[in-house]
């Protein structure tokens, strides 16, 4: 095959979204295992901040390519390949490098699209309803009758969750920022949202839970919310922290999950999406109640791959709603 040039946006250095630049980069054919992707579609996440800023660890010394997750066509197969073949549309989730108009992308991280599935969906989805397919089901295990409470629920992972626990049967109660942001989480699943810039969440939760708290608490927004997180627990309850969007949590000691017996964890997708059983299982089900309109899936945002840095700053402004993207 003739050698493709993929336009790429990388963070230079750890910093501000004024790193990110442009870079060519010359993709050889695709070796064993390897599949050739054109993108058509990428979606931005809180993650991917956290790699331009350096809070997460950097893979390499310069030019991070951000990204993590991404749908497109493929292009061309190595040796070894099954199940994929060129011209098929697919989607995948990694942790870092789909801010590319192509890439080489690692078979046993793709994962085939329905038609019932657009691309822009698929790229707003896969690393987001895999979060809340994980949070739910392997984190705290919730089902009918449980309360929840939930941070962000207007966001993109939020709006996905909300959606998937009132089909499980879950009273789920949301946090959100501004009248707005709580009416689009209540119009997805959410039995009540909570205003956490007029509102004592902590109070609210006592109140709607008649004093006893809430099974499990789902977390990304980290330093802001921790404690209150904790004082929403009923006895036994779960805490589960999936970001920290506020910031990292350093006040914390072991000690403060006795009040009520907590248990605290910390997943991370990456580590589910090892196992090419559940990655698959996984993606069936969620393609499959988007499929059916039980999840609806929330677009709000697009960008040119070229102005990733101007949704960087719409998401750490907090004025995006739902899933936002980017169009190579």
């Amino acid at each position: 095959m003739a050698p493709v040039i993929a336009h790429v946006i990388a963070a230079s250095r750890p910093g501000g979204p004024g790193v990110l630049h442009r870079i060519d980069v010359d993709l050889p054919a695709p070796g064993p295992g390897e599949v050739l992707v054109r993108h058509t579609a990428i979606g931005v996440n809180f993650i991917d901040t956290y790699f331009r800023t350096g809070l997460y660890d950097w893979p390499v010394e310069r030019d991070l390519v951000l990204g993590a997750e991404a749908a497109g066509v493929v292009e061309a197969t190595g040796s070894g390949v099954e199940g994929f073949s060129p011209g098929q549309r697919v989607a995948y989730t990694l942790p870092h490098g789909a801010y590319a108009s192509h890439r080489l992308v690692p078979a046993a991280a793709l994962v085939a699209l329905p038609d019932t599935v657009s691309d822009e969906v698929a790229a707003a989805s896969m690393l987001k309803g895999l979060t809340a397919y994980y949070l739910l089901h392997h984190s705290c295990r919730v089902q009918a009758g449980d309360q929840v409470l939930f941070h962000a629920g207007a966001g993109g992972v939020g709006l996905i969750a909300g959606q998937w626990l009132a089909h499980k049967g879950v009273t789920a109660w949301a946090t959100a920022g501004g009248p707005e942001k709580c009416a689009l989480a209540r119009a997805h699943g959410y039995g009540e949202a909570i205003d956490y810039r007029t509102e004592d969440f902590v109070a609210r939760v006592r109140e709607l839970s008649g004093g006893r708290g809430v099974r499990a608490v789902y977390d990304s927004v980290g330093r802001d919310t921790f404690r209150g997180s904790l004082a929403c627990l009923a006895t036994f309850g779960t805490l589960v922290s999936f970001g920290q969007s506020s910031g990292p949590v350093t006040d914390f000691q072991v000690s403060d999950l006795a009040k009520g017996s907590f248990t605290l964890t910390r997943p991370v997708l990456f580590h589910f999406t090892t196992s090419r059983d559940w990655l698959t299982q996984a993606a069936h089900e969620l393609f499959d109640l988007i499929g059916r309109g039980v999840l609806k899936i929330e677009v709000n945002q697009r960008y040119a791959l070229a102005d990733a840095a101007e949704a960087h700053r719409a998401l750490e402004a907090r004025k995006t709603t739902g899933s936002t993207i980017l169009i190579p």
